[in-house]
């Protein structure tokens, strides 16, 4: 797929998440037909009350991330109370939510540390999991917020290889500076020489290409910015304004830089 029908999918995507919420809402009053969608819904998906406790959760869920019961969750979770909420700087963002907001945040790293611990789950074979999650309310006959779900999307699972995923975030924590091999492989524990091979065979990429790949996936990000100029926008990146840029750029999205500029502050 192009860029080129970008705006079409974002549309796509913004009247599936109507429709979703609009289900819920029409459902909101028959308790166990509101669980069953729930419950039955393909992706992640968790349902707090006004209070921020956990109400509902669905078997997506507990397989995503080994959760053995419902009962672990339900009643006990307060997303409020979570220190990762706070920790990812996502505490505002939840409480735009519970005010009525629909809110996204983009590729998320799971703070799986502390999902291993709360639900002493001991046999999840993830090394990093990085997901898109989008909270929005669920408003009662009044429209008054009576609920909040969050869903979950999953982007990319790393599993059975600790070194690639330590590797993983060390490209995401230094794409603003010049490529290291030999700081990436030393992040992974590897030899430059193996550590490519290995990180090729995990993430189906060179880790130059990954490092590449991040550089314009912030980029997009920055030609978002109507604030900066398209050079100013490819200086913040680190990447030089010239020709075999923006040959990169369309290669990886499908458009130029000033035409994905045009596409997405319309």
């Amino acid at each position: 797929m192009t860029m080129g029908n970008m705006e079409n999918v974002h549309d796509s995507k913004q009247d599936r998440l109507n429709t979703l919420q609009a289900s819920f809402e029409a459902v909101l009053g028959q308790e166990e037909l509101f669980s069953k969608i729930i419950d039955f819904f393909p992706y992640p998906i968790e349902v707090f009350a006004r209070d921020g406790i956990a109400v509902m959760v669905n078997r997506a869920l507990l397989a995503e991330f080994g959760v053995p019961s419902k009962d672990m969750i339900i009643g006990k979770y307060n997303i409020f109370e979570d220190p990762a909420i706070e920790r990812l700087g996502f505490s505002d963002l939840v409480k735009e939510v519970f005010n009525g907001q629909t809110r996204t945040v983009t590729n998320i790293k799971v703070p799986l540390k502390s999902i291993r611990e709360r639900y002493r789950i001991e046999n999840l074979d993830i090394d990093s999991i990085y997901q898109d999650a989008t909270g929005f309310p669920i408003k009662d006959e009044q429209g008054e917020v009576s609920h909040v779900a969050i869903l979950l999307i999953t982007k990319r699972i790393y599993k059975g290889k600790v070194s690639i995923a330590n590797a993983i975030e060390y490209l995401e924590n230094n794409w603003d500076k010049e490529f290291n091999l030999n700081e990436a492989a030393k992040a992974a524990g590897l030899s430059p020489y193996h550590f490519s091979r290995v990180f090729k065979s995990n993430v189906g990429m060179t880790p130059h290409n990954y490092y590449r790949k991040l550089k314009i996936e912030h980029l997009m990000e920055k030609l978002r910015d109507t604030n900066l100029t398209v050079k100013e926008a490819f200086d913040a990146c680190g990447l030089e304004y010239n020709g075999h840029s923006f040959s990169v750029f369309k290669k990886h999205v499908g458009v130029t830089p000033l035409k994905y500029r045009e596409m997405t502050i319309k």
